[in-house]
């Protein structure tokens, strides 16, 4: 853990491989596919924390809430560390296996209780311009940074490209005005101000 409510790499780490081990050792392989900030945590290198796990797991939704809940009361854990809320974000291509990969076991190959996959770069972008929210909250400057640092991880320049993308996992009709007018400025604002090259690992 990084601080109160947050999880750093590491103690998504820990979390994940608890839930592994808690579900071998009773003869279970359970599977969840990680989104939003958590996925990024994992596998990317610009984000420091997130403040929960955002996961679908549908075939074994009440053996993972029922874990999930014991670790929160026994780590201290926000209740709802573990959620499925992202599940209203999905895309109807979510079911194609190329818009996830499967990221790792927990604990080990040795001992599978849990089988993570993560959404790709370019699908978390797609969900993150749906999910944006503007007003100055503090969780729309976390979608701000995120959806500026993926769309260099992917390799986007411009709102156009940006909207295309979006539009190959959602259909036109289900993006609000405003947020394609955030994305204009969003990519407004990346034009005129360099952004560090989030591609790299981070130095120690």
């Amino acid at each position: 853990m990084s601080g109160p409510g947050k999880f750093d790499k590491a103690g998504l780490e820990f979390a994940l491989n608890e839930l592994g081990r808690r579900s071998f050792e009773v003869g279970r392989t359970i599977e969840i596919a990680v989104y939003g900030g958590s996925a990024i945590v994992l596998t990317l290198n610009y984000r420091v924390n997130t403040a929960d796990v955002d996961a679908v797991f549908e075939r074994d939704k009440t053996f993972v809430k029922k874990l999930a809940a014991e670790m929160a009361e026994e780590f201290g854990l926000e209740e709802g560390w573990l959620n499925d809320s992202v599940k209203e974000y999905l895309s109807t291509v979510d079911v194609d296996p190329g818009v996830k990969r499967f990221f790792k076991t927990y604990p080990s190959e040795e001992q599978p209780g849990l089988r993570v996959y993560v959404a790709n770069p370019e699908y978390l972008f797609a969900m993150k311009c749906r999910a944006m929210r503007l007003g100055g909250a503090a969780q729309t400057k976390s979608d701000i940074a995120d959806i500026r640092s993926l769309a260099q991880v992917i390799g986007i320049k411009n709102s156009e490209e940006a909207l295309a993308l979006v539009e190959s996992f959602y259909p036109h009709n289900m993006l609000e005005p405003k947020t394609r007018l955030g994305l204009e400025e969003i990519f407004d604002s990346l034009q005129q101000t360099p952004t560090n090259d989030v591609s790299s690992p981070r130095k120690p």
